[in-house]
């Protein structure tokens, strides 16, 4: 958190303050995380690319100490693309490399999407590709089972549901299976519970699956939310890599099925033993990847 070559420093987002940590020099690396994360969670990623590149990560908004607008129509998609844009401008320049994690890979592929003049390549782990994910939502038994957890996320209750006991469900979810495996730390279960703590900031992160266009089926028989997506409005030009977990119990290896109908310059790896949190599991062999890639 306090590593003096990280740079802290505040950016203009789409109507949002955002919170920026940066190094290095060199090409533009922008790193996104997803939930419930926040800059910090590519800290090694920073510094292992602060050798030759200009290494960005930002709390998305609603994250740790960036800005929490209030309402479910801050969270859509066209904001958080456009607060990534922001970033890319403020730090001086119109292009990046751009690498994204969970709902930080989800704004990443919508970027590539809405705005492929600012993308040099696209970097993404374990994150959906809008035109996959519909198809799985919609006829895939597997894959709607193991979105059950977005319903739960979008409810009314959901805060009350993860806040309870102290954060005892993400604790439970996020920080011990790292603690377990070794890749989390006693500060870095300090850094990650500060963030969920922060006034304001559980709501906000919700709102993000609660601005979904895309749904999956609810337990209660109400059926999946899938609009007809038109491949040519999904394309991807931008080279890119995606990294696979395939262990991950949330978003399954189906996703990677057909992916090439969205993105013709595509580069697949397929990491067996991690999960969906393979940048913790794996950061040397992502990194390795991603270097390769680059």
């Amino acid at each position: 958190m306090n590593d003096p070559d990280f740079e802290h420093r505040w950016c203009q987002g789409d109507g949002v303050r955002l919170h920026c940590t940066a190094t290095g020099d060199g090409p533009l690396m922008v790193f996104v995380h997803g939930f419930p994360e926040f800059w910090y969670a590519w800290r090694k990623h920073l510094v292992a690319f602060s050798s030759d590149h200009r290494a960005v990560a930002y709390d998305q908004r609603g994250y740790n100490l960036s800005g929490k607008p209030e309402g479910v129509e801050n969270y859509r998609s066209g904001h958080l693309v456009a607060d990534l844009a922001a970033v890319i401008r403020d730090f001086g320049y119109e292009r990046a490399i751009v690498v994204g994690h969970d709902w930080g890979g989800v704004v990443a592929w919508a970027f590539a999407i809405a705005r492929p003049e600012m993308v040099e390549k696209l970097i993404i782990g374990n994150a959906p590709h809008p035109g996959v994910f519909a198809r799985l939502l919609a006829s895939d038994p597997d894959q709607q089972r193991a979105s059950g957890y977005i319903a739960k996320y979008q409810g009314s209750d959901a805060e009350a549901y993860l806040s309870n006991n102290d954060f005892a469900v993400l604790r439970e979810t996020v920080i011990g299976p790292g603690a377990a495996a070794g890749y989390f730390e006693v500060e870095d279960a300090v850094a990650y519970m500060s963030s969920w703590r922060q006034p304001g900031a559980l709501t906000a992160m919700l709102n993000f699956y609660r601005a979904m266009q895309i749904k999956p089926p609810h337990n209660d028989g109400t059926a999946a939310q899938v609009p007809k997506i038109a491949a040519a409005s999904v394309s991807v030009a931008a080279p890119t890599l995606v990294m696979w977990g395939m262990k991950d119990r949330y978003l399954l290896p189906q996703n990677l099925d057909g992916l090439e109908e969205f993105v013709p310059d595509l580069t697949v790896h397929r990491i067996a033993n991690a999960t969906h949190w393979l940048f913790h599991e794996c950061p040397d062999e992502t990194m390795r990847l991603m270097r390769d890639f680059i």
